[in-house]
């Protein structure tokens, strides 16, 4: 199956201009922070205890110089060695206070974007559930599973990282940078100019790892995808590779892809090697110019020990947010790829709700098919001129070879899929004109490969509605689902896990005729319900299967020609086409289509 669907933000950089790209990044960037929104109050908040954690920051170095200075003078002045003693105990009594401060400050604003982050991700995540639950079949066909796991998964939480690390982090950044530039100028302005004079040298740099950080971060992401897309494939069919001995090929294969993933994760890795080192010489450099020129300005009496100390130090504070800054913009490009492929699921529109619905009510079951012509891929047409009318309360059967487009008609009566020509009508009212969801509350399913969802065995009946246990047990009564699940231990609370693989396939579709029973639905469908199973369990199934289908429309799809010889009428499917219809004996008698399955069947 191919993968999504790529918006502009999916191509590759070479591809987009450069002012392309800032508006792609621009609009990607006011929909990421729009999820931020309804918590707004919280990240204000957090950015203001950031703002005072900042400012306490950077007043220490001054306490700290100006205590030292105090330091000096006493050692020179002894006479007013007492004066210098309290303001030094009062300074160190300062810098304490605003140690224990900040440790409160980053406490709760740590906390605070961390917690709120969790519910921006989390809300974000239910909001790409619920849209995914909405989209039509023709998505999950064209889409594989790990492309949606991964938006779900991996995409949301690269976006949370843009709300803990970036949002408020920013802000403290740039507070960070400016309040030290002006202390550093206040200070001495000979003194500041020498560190500004490596600043160019440091922003060469950032633009440099930016431009290569984000390019690289790109191809990790999109070699992300191709693991959990093949992850998600091979495991879902672990029988067949295991079954046909196919281990080692898969090995390779995965291995193939992990070893392109960790290829551009080295290149990441030897992007940040170069970077941080350099920038960090770039601030050694810094420093070796404050002790050379902020020394030969000690020795001239210009400036004071206090007032060089505080510089070295500012001048860790003043290149720290520039390296932070720089990080931050492969975090924000990451969080922008992320939540442009999030937007451009969110895009995809659900299943179309009729405009003008009508009611069904009380419906009767009567379902027509007029001249419907359908195709899953343009005109490679699966369903040809298809016209036929069920009757309420009327069971047909439907048979045919494989790929003659059996199944295709119980998807179209649930509406899973849009016909490109003629109608489908139920109690004569047009299928695009019901509710889809009053549609399927109508309409009870069988299908041959059951899907059971972990839980209990009452919760797979009853599928989470509001349906009593007194109900459930009779309808798993009445199509012999409760002669097994009273041998359970826990019998309707015994636990199911994943698809229900500790039952047996005839367990499992007994299950699904009790959900279909206790739903009471007026229309109901079997496809292929007995196809998997031995004799005897068969007989169960047949005896359930009847009396599911006592005074309902029932539409049934079976390979096995002596589970529907009883069908009010057999309809034979062939090449898209209705070749034949009528009783078991009116067919067998034309001796056609039918009558050469069934011999080939019961020679």
């Amino acid at each position: 199956m191919s993968g999504m669907g790529r918006g502009p933000g999916s191509r590759s950089l070479d591809q987009v201009s450069a002012d392309e790209k800032k508006k792609l990044d621009k609009n990607a960037l006011k929909k990421l922070l729009r999820h931020a929104v309804p918590f707004w109050r919280q990240f204000l908040l957090a950015l203001v205890l950031v703002l005072a954690l900042t400012g306490a920051e950077i007043i220490r170095p001054y306490i700290m110089g100006t205590a030292i200075d105090n330091i000096k003078l006493a050692a020179d002045n002894p006479a007013g060695l007492a004066e210098y003693k309290n303001q030094i105990w009062l300074l160190g009594a300062a810098f304490l206070g605003l140690a224990l401060a900040q440790l409160v400050l980053s406490y709760f604003s740590t906390y605070l974007l961390q917690a709120t982050s969790a519910k921006v991700v989390m809300r974000l995540r239910n909001m790409i559930f619920n849209h995914v639950q909405k989209l039509p079949f023709t998505y999950f066909d064209k889409t594989a599973v790990g492309s949606v796991v991964t938006r779900i998964c991996n995409d949301t939480n690269t976006v949370s990282e843009m709300y803990t690390s970036v949002l408020v982090n920013f802000f403290s950044d740039i507070f960070m940078m400016i309040g030290v530039i002006i202390v550093m100028f206040v200070l001495n302005a000979k003194l500041a100019l020498t560190i500004m004079a490596v600043f160019p040298l440091m922003i060469f740099a950032a633009v440099l790892f930016r431009t290569q950080a984000r390019k690289t971060h790109t191809r990790i992401r999109a070699r992300l995808a191709a693991i959990n897309i093949f992850l998600s494939e091979h495991i879902a069919g672990m029988k067949i590779i295991q079954a046909f001995n196919m281990q080692n090929t898969k090995k390779e294969e995965f291995d193939n892809v992990n070893k392109e993933y960790l290829k551009e994760n080295n290149k990441m890795i030897v992007i940040f090697g170069v970077f941080r080192p350099f920038m960090e010489v770039v601030s050694a450099i810094a420093t070796a110019l404050i002790l050379w020129v902020g020394g030969n300005s000690i020795i001239e009496g210009a400036i004071s020990f206090g007032t060089v100390y505080m510089f070295i130090n500012y001048s860790g504070k003043f290149f720290h947010p520039i390296m932070n800054l720089t990080e931050m913009y492969n975090t924000v490009q990451s969080s922008l790829v992320s939540s442009d492929r999030i937007e451009t699921l969110l895009k995809k529109k659900p299943e179309e709700e009729p405009s003008d619905c009508i009611e069904l009510g009380e419906i009767k079951g009567e379902i027509e098919f007029r001249n419907v012509w359908f195709a899953y891929v343009e005109e490679n047409w699966v369903l040809k001129d298809v016209s036929f009318t069920v009757k309420p309360g009327e069971k047909v059967a439907i048979v045919g070879t494989t790929g003659a487009g059996k199944t295709t008609i119980i998807s179209l009566i649930l509406g899973f899929y849009k016909i490109q020509k003629g109608q489908i009508l139920i109690d004569g009212i047009p299928l695009n004109r019901i509710d889809i969801r009053e549609l399927r509350k109508a309409v009870g399913t069988v299908r041959q490969d059951v899907f059971l969802f972990r839980g209990d065995i009452e919760t797979n009946i009853r599928l989470y509605n509001d349906i009593s246990r007194e109900k459930v047990i009779e309808a798993a009564q009445t199509v012999n689902a409760s002669k097994f699940i009273e041998l359970l231990p826990r019998k309707y609370e015994e636990p199911v896990n994943q698809r229900g693989t500790t039952l047996s396939e005839g367990q499992r579709q007994l299950l699904s005729f009790a959900r279909a029973l206790v739903m009471d639905p007026k229309i109901l469908v079997l496809d292929e319900a007995t196809s998997s199973v031995d004799a005897n369990t068969e007989a169960l199934i047949q005896d359930g299967m009847e009396k599911l289908m006592e005074g309902r429309t029932s539409i049934t799809i079976a390979h096995r020609l002596s589970t529907i010889k009883n069908a009010d009428r057999i309809m034979f499917l062939h090449h898209g086409k209705v070749a034949e219809s009528g009783s078991h004996a009116e067919l067998m008698e034309h001796g056609k289509l039918y009558y050469e399955l069934y011999s080939i069947q019961y020679s």
